[in-house]
């Protein structure tokens, strides 16, 4: 198994916590794991993007010229990285911020109103855990238990009181993964 992953987005939309949720959820289950952040000089609103690589081998560079999958928070960034997923690849789509009127066709689309699903669950913030969930209920790569047993651990102890709301957005996003 191996598994490349490019999240995308902007500061503030929690990018780098996804990838690290992400790849802590694959180092439990005994995976080999890189986690490749990248982001603006900006606090908010700049670019932010975080590369995982999740393999049951070892992991010879941190760098994804061709990722099996982009999650796709921003449209600031999903255009710059749209052309490198491999054909066949998974897009994910958050259908809120991004027009899914141009996407590649050689691709499997996964479409979320991830900023409105959050909403539903309390709070517009969690639209990052809503992706993330859809990302592990549509590929399987990490289970969705093992990213809600990770929230503890990855998220630090002043965002714990957030770790409910995060289990409910990250079970939002699984449901509509496995409803379409």
């Amino acid at each position: 198994m191996h598994e490349e992953v490019i999240m995308a987005g902007t500061g503030g939309q929690g990018i780098m916590i996804m990838g690290q949720l992400l790849a802590h959820a694959a180092m439990t289950e005994g995976r080999h794991v890189v986690w490749f952040p990248s982001y603006g000089p900006e606090a908010r609103g700049g670019t932010a993007d975080c590369t995982v690589i999740i393999s049951s081998e070892e992991i010879g560079s941190p760098i994804s010229a061709n990722p099996d999958t982009l999650i796709g928070m921003h449209k600031l960034l999903f255009g710059k990285f749209q052309p490198s997923v491999k054909a066949g690849g998974l897009l994910i789509v958050n259908t809120s911020l991004i027009d899914a009127s141009s996407l590649r066709s050689d691709c499997e689309v996964l479409t979320v109103q991830a900023n409105t699903l959050a909403v539903e669950v309390g709070n517009e913030r969690a639209a990052n855990m809503v992706v993330l969930g859809a990302y592990a209920g549509v590929t399987g790569v990490v289970s969705v238990e093992t990213l809600i047993r990770s929230l503890p651990e990855v998220l630090p102890p002043h965002r714990h009181k957030s770790i409910p709301l995060n289990e409910q957005a990250i079970r939002k996003g699984a449901e509509i993964a496995r409803q379409r």
